[in-house]
């Protein structure tokens, strides 16, 4: 019998079998006509004003780390608070996005059905990684339970459909 740990659908690297579900994975997404190298740059650019010349400087970055980090050095002048309901609603466009265009995700996401969907940060159990994701913790015992809130789990599974 598996335990919740392995029964659970994981994210945590983009080579992995879920991996698809990351905003790393390389699945360029289109929003407003403009297209975006990454799920990750989309996500990050969102928290800024249209205008705002930081959303061309994050889609110009090479990789999805670069492009996180250069958002979080101009925090300051988001329109977006990380973690907020709008953070929620930007991640929320940004999963349907991926998975409108382009099927492999979607019939990944299809293939989970009934599972949970669980961004795996006991790597790292910060605010941010504890918010966007969960960690496995064993109490003692062989039994163990997620903690955190897990929402980049919890929007796959809502735009799964439960």
């Amino acid at each position: 019998m598996k335990t919740p740990h392995q029964a659970a659908c994981i994210i945590r690297r983009v080579t992995e079998e879920f991996g698809a579900f990351s905003n790393m994975s390389r699945h360029p997404v289109t929003h407003e006509g403009v297209v975006w190298p990454r799920a990750e740059h989309l996500f990050q650019a969102l928290r800024f004003a249209p205008d705002h010349d930081a959303r061309e400087r994050i889609r110009a970055q090479k990789n999805p780390m670069a492009a996180k980090w250069l958002a979080k050095t101009l925090l300051s002048e988001a329109v977006v608070v990380p973690r907020s309901p709008g953070d929620l609603d930007n991640m929320r466009l940004v999963l349907r996005l991926k998975c409108d265009q382009h099927a492999p995700v979607r019939c990944l996401l299809e293939s989970t059905k009934g599972r949970l969907i669980v961004e795996d940060c006991t790597a790292r159990p910060n605010e941010s990684g504890l918010f966007w994701g969960a960690a496995w913790e064993v109490n003692g015992s062989v039994q163990g339970q997620w903690r955190g809130l897990n929402w980049l789990g919890r929007l796959w599974t809502e735009l799964r459909g439960a």
